[in-house]
């Protein structure tokens, strides 16, 4: 179910290298691995009449201890998902509140996270502000 939502996510962008059945069992079966008890990995799930509608995964991201004022904790915030036709109905705050109440009980310092144009909106309802001194290298 997880990976159908990531599947319908992420597919609703560009278009897809791999059948959706292949790219299902191939992210379940990652999903399964970090979602292991003790994996810095965790998930909340919508759901309406048994049926998930969204999710939200958040991964703790650890630095080496610093002697300077500086976060040694992160929580990276992503593949935040609610169905269309759920959308504007409480689902997406419901989520990001436990996501975030899970990052301030591990002692996270910053929730860092990729928006897109869509979701901007919502981010910064809750307090979020841009951040752009992200930098990257495509290896």
């Amino acid at each position: 179910m997880l990976a159908q939502l990531r599947f319908d996510l992420r597919s609703s962008f560009l278009g897809v290298d791999e059948s959706e059945a292949e790219f299902v069992a191939r992210c379940a079966a990652w999903m399964r691995e970090r979602l292991r008890d003790d994996a810095s990995w965790q998930c909340w799930i919508a759901e309406i009449d048994s049926t998930a509608i969204g999710s939200i995964w958040v991964q703790l991201i650890e630095k080496i201890p610093n002697p300077i004022a500086e976060p040694e904790s992160y929580a990276y915030l992503t593949n935040f998902f609610v169905r269309e036709e759920y959308r504007g109905e409480g689902a997406g705050t419901m989520l990001l509140a436990e996501a975030l109440a899970w990052s301030r009980s591990k002692a996270a310092e910053v929730v860092l996270l990729r928006p897109t144009e869509r979701s901007k909106p919502l981010y910064l309802r809750h307090g979020f502000v841009p951040a752009d001194d992200f930098m990257e290298l495509v290896l």
